[in-house]
């Protein structure tokens, strides 16, 4: 068999058992939803009487929500495999580790995803911002991208560990500080209609975080599991 196309097999299999387990559980983004619904409503309630306030600080809001929910959502995918065994099971598999990893993590950028078109909806009609905006959805598609492929290795890394629930964010966070800034930066730029000269840097940055760091993860990932 072409190693290509058993490479894609094997990630394609990876990532239909991710969406078949959640369907069955729906713990991944029950974690999430309720998170990302409950902190939306409190900043609402909190700032409800001060709407320039809201405008002010409402991506910034919305990227520290992705941020917290997608742990969630990586701590719990993980530790799903880890209790029902089957990473050891997936590692006995005779297939190249990277393809776990890219199933894993396109497992878990379609959770974040799912959950981003629940939240962006309810966000705006509380917080009166439109983010409808295609600049804007390009910004969550990199930023998810390169969290993502940072927060499915550092996922994997903590899995076996006692307090991976604390270690998980501990680790990670400092490595997808750039990603926040930059997004947070570009997203405001774009609703705000701030001309392309000023957006442009911060949407570079984006993208060569996730080609150096996703290349970086993806290579890392064999080491990670054989560790």
């Amino acid at each position: 068999m072409n190693t290509g196309t058993s490479f894609w097999k094997a990630a394609w299999a990876v990532f239909l058992k991710d969406l078949i387990a959640e369907w069955r559980s729906r713990e991944i983004l029950t974690a999430q939803w309720t998170f990302a619904l409950l902190v939306i409503f409190i900043f609402d309630f909190a700032l409800e009487f001060d709407p320039r306030a809201q405008q002010r600080v409402a991506v910034g809001v919305l990227w520290t929500l992705f941020a917290f929910a997608g742990t969630l959502g990586l701590n719990r995918s993980l530790s799903m495999e880890r209790e029902n065994q089957c990473l050891e099971g997936l590692l006995l598999a005779p297939v190249d580790r990277g393809a776990l990893y890219l199933g894993k993590a396109l497992a878990n950028l379609v959770f974040l995803f799912i959950t981003a078109a629940i939240v962006i909806p309810v966000y705006s009609a509380l917080y009166n911002v439109s983010l409808l905006h295609p600049g804007f959805l390009l910004v969550i598609f990199l930023g998810f991208v390169g969290y993502i492929a940072v927060g499915t290795l550092i996922a994997t890394m903590t899995v076996q560990a006692r307090t991976r629930d604390i270690l998980l964010p501990l680790l990670l966070f400092p490595l997808i500080l750039p990603i926040i800034v930059a997004a947070v930066r570009a997203s405001e730029g774009f609703l705000l209609g701030n001309p392309w000269s000023e957006i442009r840097t911060w949407v570079n940055l984006l993208v060569v975080y996730n080609i150096l760091f996703g290349t970086a993860s993806f290579l890392a990932f064999d080491f990670v599991v054989e560790g």
